[in-house]
């Protein structure tokens, strides 16, 4: 418990990593000698975090229990529950997992092995502060907004333009409400053309709650090519690891 508030992490690990090209799910990979998920998931142990859900493919959740949770002693993570055919049911599965009591819930993607206590701890003030919170990074090139064409039709001004990581942290009832509300609006959603891409957006669509953006870092990469995972192997060289 961080300041007199309990804290939950969901931690999302169903994908199925087609853009890796292999067999084993991205976040079963491993990356130099351990699965991916695990360095996530070691870093939430390691934290302020009360208690962590983690969210895994349909049929993964004895594979997650025994070769994850228990092989690496990660005594923090409580449920294990499989996820839904996009990334919003997933998290709606790890929402409702959680002790009703949860103040702040940390939503993360597995196949972002590079997050810090500092970047938690950053979050977590944000989130406080605001009762929602995005890591994120501000862009290093520029950036083209084109048509379905691909013809060019504006230039956003770089100072502006973040890119968006994970966690994304939110104050536990307002988020768990507008999840409800998203799953009770999900087909008129649809309808309009209106896709849900990070967890911020169930906000930003469902109640209009101002959404705030806190340092990430630009190693906190998410895992989804091989590029990716080669990138990931040298930073962990780099750091000694």
């Amino acid at each position: 418990m961080m300041n007199g508030k309990k804290t939950a992490a969901v931690v999302l690990s169903g994908g199925r990593g087609k853009r890796m090209g292999a067999d084993v799910p991205k976040q079963y990979m491993e990356l130099c000698g351990r699965p991916l998920i695990t360095y996530a998931l070691q870093v939430f142990e390691e934290s302020f975090i009360d208690t962590v859900v983690l969210v895994c493919g349909a049929g993964d959740e004895e594979y997650c229990r025994k070769e994850i949770a228990e092989r690496c002693g990660f005594e923090k993570i409580e449920r294990i529950v499989p996820g839904g055919k996009e990334r919003y049911h997933s998290v709606a599965a790890g929402i409702a997992a959680l002790p009703e009591d949860t103040d702040y819930v940390f939503i993360h993607d597995g196949a972002r092995p590079f997050v810090t206590q500092g970047i938690l701890k950053r979050a977590l003030d944000c989130v406080e502060e605001c009762d929602a919170c995005v890591v994120g990074m501000p862009v290093k090139d520029t950036v083209k907004i084109v048509d379905a064409d691909g013809i060019v039709q504006t230039t956003p001004n770089r100072d502006f333009v973040w890119q968006i990581q994970t966690p994304q942290v939110f104050s536990y009832p307002l988020f768990r409400g507008a999840m409800e509300k998203l799953l009770a609006e999900e087909e008129r959603l649809l309808s309009e053309g209106i896709v849900i891409t990070d967890d911020a957006m169930v906000l930003e669509q469902m109640t209009g709650h101002p959404v705030r953006v806190t340092e990430g870092s630009y190693s906190n990469i998410k895992v989804t090519t091989p590029e990716d995972l080669t990138a990931a192997e040298l930073f962990l060289a780099r750091a000694g690891q």
